[in-house]
């Protein structure tokens, strides 16, 4: 065994993430109702166990002692979102609401008082129900909207935020709500996809110009989930199929939000196939290529593996991007069960060093990765602590790779896992446990894992010993 320290530079953010409607809970500031709260409403059977989003951690009622979890679990940051629907609880629009300027205030203050940076994404997931009604992300009225959301986020907690963010994870809507059926509305209709996902990038660069003209010492960028893409072999045809599928799953929303243009080959086959939005235009276009994220959170949780198609498309049904490739189901692969995901943890590396090489070397971090687990009460001790040596080992495995990508000179400014306490996991409910802490759902009592005791000695070390032997 070769064991090496693997020290991170200093100052890095050690801590982790999670939502607003994933762990607040509605509490009794107003908060207009949600997407998830309107599609929990209409097809309970859909969540897993029946669990919505009524309570979830119940945060709102209980930060002040999370926050105290969170300095016990090495947290020098956290990522939390605000509620678009709790800031404006008629419809998203109209009047802010002082309780929950007040609510937020008070967790911002909590956190900075114990010494915990405070990263602020505006939006993850949680359109209010109303402006969904109204057109979503397809809609030029709930652009403005949200606009005017953040822009009174800045003006309310400017102060008090480390970093901003205005969107995690800007693919994931447009793939649930156009593609895939696993957010609301459920339509499948591409181009109309294409569409929302346009105004979501002219959104996040309207932020980012509101956010230039208060001269704030804090930056703003944006949290996307990406996987490296990996052809099942060097054939040219499965190469050309790597390719379709980076273009759509990973250059789609980097390339605006990062670099302020759109990918021509992308742009060239949605002409092609005639998906391509229809209400754009050239100040839309130097809006965005004007406004770029400050700094990128990446959330990276498994690769993307990719082939040649086998079968023919049918041209009759829905256009998706899957017309040009096949998911490849690489023999020998490590899987997390529970989840579904591959385990790979050098595409962290390979993800980082992407950014470098064609991105700028932007300043970065690892703003998710995680692994969440099923019946995590099989692996509790006695005295009731989940001992997840699995995640322990998790963690390590990635954070070296990390090591390594820093090293090579990648612009890693920190490290957050997915997630603090056992949260909410949308149409999953609680069904797989990814915290640091696991909760009591009937009790909401809270219990630091052994994970959680193994975070702590990691961020008062600033690294850990590893066999660097694994390095593959």
């Amino acid at each position: 065994m070769n064991t090496q320290k693997l020290s991170f530079p200093q100052d890095f953010w050690w801590g982790s993430a999670w939502s607003a409607e994933q762990a607040e809970g509605r509490g009794e500031t107003g908060k207009a109702e949600t997407v998830w709260e309107r599609w929990y409403k209409e097809q309970p059977y859909r969540f897993y166990q029946g669990i919505g989003s009524e309570i979830t951690t119940d945060h709102i009622h209980q930060y002040k002692e999370d926050v105290q979890l969170m300095k016990q679990t090495g947290h020098n940051s956290f990522r939390v979102s605000i509620s678009w629907a709790r800031m404006f609880p008629n419809d998203g629009t109209g009047e802010v609401n002082p309780k929950a300027i007040a609510f937020y205030r008070d967790l911002f203050e909590e956190m900075n008082q114990n010494d915990i940076k405070v990263f602020a994404n505006l939006y993850h997931f949680d359109m209010p129900a109303k402006l969904q009604d109204r057109g979503g992300w397809e809609s030029r009225q709930v652009v403005d909207a949200y606009v005017n959301y953040a822009d009174t986020c800045f003006k309310e907690f400017g102060d008090l935020v480390y970093h901003w963010f205005t969107f995690n994870e800007p693919l994931g809507p447009i793939l649930g709500s156009y593609l895939e059926d696993f957010h609301y509305p459920n339509i499948v209709d591409f181009k109309r996809g294409a569409q929302a996902a346009f105004f979501t990038i002219l959104s996040h660069a309207k932020a980012v110009e509101a956010f230039k003209k208060y001269n704030l010492t804090s930056k703003i960028g944006v949290i996307l989930n990406l996987s490296p893409t990996f052809p099942r072999s060097q054939n040219p045809a499965d190469v050309k199929a790597a390719e379709i599928a980076d273009l759509f799953y990973t250059r789609s929303f980097l390339d605006p939000m990062v670099k302020g243009t759109f990918p021509e080959k992308l742009v060239d086959l949605l002409k092609d196939h005639d998906q391509m939005p229809v209400d754009f235009t050239e100040s839309d276009l130097a809006c965005i290529a004007e406004n770029t994220a400050q700094i990128l959170g990446l959330n990276y949780y498994e690769p993307r593996r990719v082939k040649a198609r086998l079968t023919a498309v049918n041209t009759e049904g829905p256009f998706f991007p899957e017309w040009f490739f096949e998911n490849h189901i690489m023999p020998g692969r490590r899987m997390n069960e529970y989840r579904g995901w591959e385990i790979y943890e050098k595409g962290i590396h390979d993800l980082c060093m992407d950014i470098k090489d064609n991105y700028g070397n932007i300043e970065s971090f690892i703003s998710e990765n995680g692994m969440g687990v099923a019946d995590e009460e099989r692996f509790m001790d006695e005295n009731g602590q989940v001992i997840d040596a699995y995640r322990i080992a998790f963690i390590k495995d990635h954070l070296a790779y990390l090591w390594k990508a820093i090293d090579d000179g990648c612009n890693i400014k920190g490290y957050h896992l997915w997630t603090f306490i056992d949260c909410w996991s949308w149409i999953n409910s609680y069904k797989n446990r990814y915290g640091l802490v696991s909760l009591d759902l009937a009790t909401q009592k809270r219990t630091i894992k052994k994970s959680g005791e193994f975070y702590k000695k990691l961020s008062d070390e600033n690294g850990f010993d590893y066999d660097v032997d694994l390095f593959v």
